[in-house]
């Protein structure tokens, strides 16, 4: 019986060479469509790496505030936890999990 022959195959949605296996029913290997690089190409990458630094730098602002904020909403949240454990009765006995009585 003869081995089978792997075909190649063109990607219909991105035009990249496929060499497919029969016989393991995969592929073998995969080359990329060779893309012409184009000036605007390359100035429309530039202009997103400049933007992508300002995201970056606002995105630390952002988190540096939270941080500076965390110790007061952290006091805030122990005062109103405390105050609720000093409302709270102390004989009554804890809830029984699962609502079970």
């Amino acid at each position: 019986m003869a081995k089978p022959v792997q075909f190649e195959v063109e990607c219909p949605c991105c035009g990249a060479t496929l060499k497919i296996d029969p016989e393991v029913r995969a592929i073998i290997s995969h080359k990329e469509k060779p893309v012409a690089r184009t000036l605007e190409d390359i100035s429309t990458g530039v202009a997103k790496l400049k933007g992508a630094e300002q995201r970056r730098e606002e995105a630390f602002q952002k988190s540096f505030e939270q941080m500076k904020s965390s110790k007061d909403v952290l006091a805030r949240k122990f005062d109103e936890l405390l105050k609720q454990a000093k409302e709270d009765d102390p004989s009554k006995p804890p809830p029984k999990p699962l609502g079970l009585e």
